[in-house]
């Protein structure tokens, strides 16, 4: 062989040594995460879940690829979402509330992590919470459970509860399920209840005009993150019309909402993620129980409070969680 096609056929040789290695190289899993609200207003549950699958030895960007898929609170867009990340295709899902049925109806075979706010066999998500038993598991939060504290919390800040306006998204497929476990717990501590639906935020607007004329005790948001997405301007409307306002999230009580009591979102997306990180690593859907949030949070927002013309019971600041001052 001649010098010049020696070197010329070694050449060629070490251009394709760094794609061989490549190709050698086991591929980075996927994860889809698909959310019914935005993007801009998950930051610190993104962080939270990024922990939890870090607790289980993955790190976005190292060994472990994220596809993000946001619904923006259009509850209609989440098919269409959860087919894209199916065909994508993606090792594992992972997924909230409404979005969790989108990708149920995708996939069959793909497993899925979901956070639900009621009982997911119920929901039909799972045979058993002890054993799933299909390509689903999770973590229920116990949202529709907390609705009894919530109220009679709101009823020991604001003296004279006797009306309660209750703040539903007709939309969200667990609707019937908050208006009667909000209903019941009602009737229990003898409130008078008055439902609003709103799923835009026009009927958001619409629906504080009507608490302005009938001028109801307090207000009580249901659980959706459609309402978590316009925190901001539900809190705005709340000190217009100066309604004290419960709600279901901390994030709430941050941007200025008076109360918030439910379970703590931040710890619940690190549990989803240290699940999806367990499925990563081998364990099966079936074989992993549902487990159910065990951290709850009470916070006051004591401005508003002020604002509002309220004094926080003694009894109730020492049970606060947090009291934003």
């Amino acid at each position: 062989m001649r010098r010049r096609e020696f070197i010329t056929l070694l050449g060629g040789a070490a251009a394709n040594w760094p794609l061989a290695a490549r190709a050698q190289q086991p591929a980075v899993p996927v994860i889809g995460f698909l959310n019914s609200a935005s993007p801009d207003t998950f930051a610190g549950n993104l962080r939270a879940f990024r922990q939890g699958l870090k607790e289980s030895g993955y790190v976005e960007g190292e060994n472990v690829a994220i596809e993000y898929r946001w619904a923006e609170g259009q509850i209609d867009r989440l098919p269409v979402l959860a087919a894209e990340l199916v065909r994508r295709p993606v090792a594992v899902l992972a997924a909230n509330g409404p979005a969790v049925f989108a990708t149920k109806a995708a996939t069959t075979t793909i497993p899925i992590v979901f956070m639900v706010p009621e009982d997911p066999v119920k929901l039909g998500l799972v045979g058993s919470l002890a054993r799933p038993g299909g390509n689903l598991t999770g973590i229920n939060f116990y949202l529709g459970e907390l609705t009894a504290k919530r109220l009679e919390l709101l009823r020991e800040l604001v003296p004279g509860l006797a009306r309660v306006a209750v703040l539903v998204n007709p939309a969200n497929i667990a609707i019937e399920t908050t208006l009667r476990d909000v209903q019941s717990a009602g009737r229990a501590i003898g409130l008078q209840i008055q439902v609003l639906n709103a799923s835009t935020t026009r009927e958001i607007e619409g629906g504080f005009e009507a608490l302005a004329r009938e001028r109801p005790d307090a207000l009580f948001v249901g659980p959706d993150a459609f309402f978590t997405d316009r925190r901001v301007q539900l809190v705005n409307l709340s000190s217009r019309h100066a309604i004290p306002t419960a709600y279901g999230v901390r994030d709430s009580a941050e941007a200025g909402g008076l109360m918030s009591y439910g379970t703590s979102l931040t710890d619940t997306y690190r549990q989803v993620g240290a699940y999806v990180g367990r499925i990563l690593k081998g364990a099966k859907p079936a074989d992993l129980p549902v487990m159910q949030s065990s951290k709850f949070e009470l916070v006051i927002n004591h401005p508003t409070a002020r604002m509002l013309g309220l004094t926080v019971p003694p009894t109730l600041l020492a049970s606060a969680d947090e009291v934003i001052e």
